[in-house]
């Protein structure tokens, strides 16, 4: 079950007139499959199978009932931990079946109720990590070899059909009732929230003319119609369902190159974290926080030591320490931006030393075939992508003590300025050497962003040269003013400036309009090609996060508000 930390936070601003705010209490993202109240996740030698069977009394938070295998973001919470587990813990799978453990019904999307009650913030955050999850499965297969299939054994409509739509393949039963649907816009006055219109037509490719028409049709689409139109591939009678699903998983795990039988996974075990006051304390990260200015300051602490095989880092299991890390930075994102809306401004450092960080990333790109080891980058590809799609502003301090080298180096780059120490602090004790920047392979293509580009590739995308200088320089520790003249930090202040342009720097984004602010990142942020993903997270994202604050839908007449009263929406007609 998912717990809810009792620690207050703010969490109701923003909420529209009539609507009862989510209850104010501290979310946290910890859970295990024995915690689970709405997934069950069973494996069978090669195939895993993913059961969706949602308890209605099972809210995150109070004040709805989860009907119809409809979800919220503890359903979500627990989908995006099995996931994980699977790819960790469970090596031997090589393909993975997601079904509903309900009778004719497969998912009836987010729950409505939640949503028409939810403050804005809770329904934007809940989309976005939604959208992360369905992107994570996604991720699995394309990069890890392991093939997603949906067991469509009931209707699927709205966000359930947008879970079948990352999987792999789509299979529906043929029993004259169940159907795929995306109804947002014709019953809530929404868009489908979690990548299906994008899914629809640039992943399954569905023609722009039926999809407008499948989209507008509430009651969904289903039998050969439904793959006539790409919507699904293939439907079955229920009496033949279960074996064409066996078969379908069989071949899928025939052609996946995850290791398979014998190999032995990792156990991902409770994260430890202390909390006093405003200070979080992990293994590898450390997470303070100033409400007065509006800041968290992330501290990555870096590796103290390198594994001298590829199986003692399996030895060491989840305490390995990239994964171990990213286990920790990824939480620490996640109740960052759920539950501390204020906080606008994160200072991302790092702690260390760069020559062991060089040299752990050395190993780990050594033995990059290892599966584990695949399996760690991929994590950490991931949650630096969730940085990327954070709201908040990001500033990299490099400073004496920090060690910024290749995959830390990422940190620094997904971050909207750089500030690096031009020399050293001269009123320290022990002043230590001044501070580089490094970069190796993991800069050049090991970790895009959703853009699929690298960070130097959007930093640099004006200007090839500059581009080419910078990657010529891999493996050199780079000084501030060496950093200065290839264009990868932003300012060089000396000791004498450096407080005094941090605070300023703070101090000015802290007197903006945060919505300006979000905005303005996200269009910066992700300059270049634009793709499924971006298109996600960019497009359909900001149109949602637009149409949920409108009267249209979530005003006292609007869709949402009047969904299962019997009452239409009073629309504002304006086409705006």
């Amino acid at each position: 079950m998912t717990t809810l930390d009792t620690r207050s936070v703010p969490g109701a601003e923003g909420s529209a007139p009539g609507e009862e705010p989510v209850p104010t209490t501290e979310v946290s993202f910890d859970t295990s499959p024995e915690q689970y109240r709405h997934w069950t996740l069973s494996v069978d030698g090669e195939v895993a199978t993913l059961t969706l069977d949602v308890a209605e009394d099972g809210g995150i938070v109070p004040g709805y009932e989860l009907k119809m295998n409809s979800y919220d973001l503890g359903v979500d919470i627990e989908l995006h931990d099995a996931v994980q587990r699977i790819r960790f813990e469970h090596p031997e799978v090589r393909a993975v079946v997601v079904t509903s453990g309900k009778d004719r019904m497969f998912c009836a999307g987010a729950n409505i109720k939640m949503l028409a009650a939810s403050p804005h913030s809770w329904k934007v955050n809940f989309c976005k990590f939604t959208n992360e999850t369905r992107n994570g499965i996604e991720d699995a297969s394309a990069r890890s070899g392991l093939p997603f299939l949906a067991a469509v054994n009931g209707t699927a409509a709205g966000g359930g059909y947008e879970l079948a739509l990352a999987c792999d393949q789509i299979v529906l039963v043929d029993d004259n009732s169940s159907v795929v649907s995306l109804p947002e816009v014709p019953l809530l006055g929404v868009l489908p929230g979690t990548g299906g219109l994008t899914r629809v037509v640039d992943k399954r490719g569905v023609r722009r003319d039926l999809a407008d028409v499948f989209s507008t049709t509430a009651e969904g689409i289903r039998g050969e119609r439904a793959v006539r139109w790409r919507l699904v591939d293939a439907t079955v009678k229920a009496r033949d369902f279960d074996a064409e699903i066996a078969r379908r998983a069989a071949e899928a795990a025939a052609g996946s190159s995850r290791p398979g039988a014998g190999a032995t996974g990792v156990a991902l075990t409770p994260l430890h974290r202390e909390i006093d006051g405003d200070t979080v304390r992990y293994a590898h990260v450390r997470v303070v926080l100033d409400r007065e200015s509006g800041t968290a300051t992330i501290s990555v602490l870096g590796p103290t030591a390198v594994p001298g095989s590829v199986e003692e880092l399996h030895a060491q299991g989840d305490a390995a320490w990239l994964l171990a890390a990213t286990r920790e930075l990824d939480d620490a994102i996640l109740r960052l931006r759920t539950n501390e809306l204020a906080v606008g401004t994160w200072l991302l450092r790092t702690e260390g030393d760069p020559a062991t960080a060089a040299a752990y990333d050395r190993f780990l790109l050594a033995h990059r075939d290892d599966w584990l080891v695949n399996e760690t980058i991929g994590f950490y590809r991931r949650t630096m992508k969730r940085l990327d799609t954070t709201s908040r502003s990001l500033f990299a301090l490099i400073e004496p003590g920090s060690c910024f080298v290749g995959a830390l180096a990422e940190i620094a780059f997904a971050a909207d300025r750089q500030y690096m120490l031009d020399g050293q602090f001269e009123d320290d004790a022990h002043p230590l050497p001044p501070a580089v920047l490094r970069l190796d392979e993991f800069n050049t293509g090991l970790l895009p962003m959703s853009n699929d580009l690298t960070r130097l590739q959007v930093r640099f995308l004006g200007s090839a040269d500059e581009l080419a200088a910078a990657e010529a320089a891999l493996g050199r520790d780079l000084l501030a003013a060496d950093a200065a003249e290839l264009g990868v930090v932003t300012a060089t202040p000396d000791d004498i400036d450096w407080d005094d342009e941090i605070r300023l720097a703070v101090e000015e984004r802290a007197s903006f309009s945060p919505d300006a602010l979000t905005g303005m990142e996200a269009n910066l942020r992700f300059a270049g090609r634009e793709t499924p993903e971006t298109k996600v997270f960019g497009r359909l994202t900001a149109w949602q996060n637009w149409i949920f604050q409108r009267p249209n839908a979530a005003g006292p007449e609007g869709a949402l508000r009047r969904y299962g009263t019997g009452k239409r929406a009073d629309y504002d007609r304006k086409r705006v």
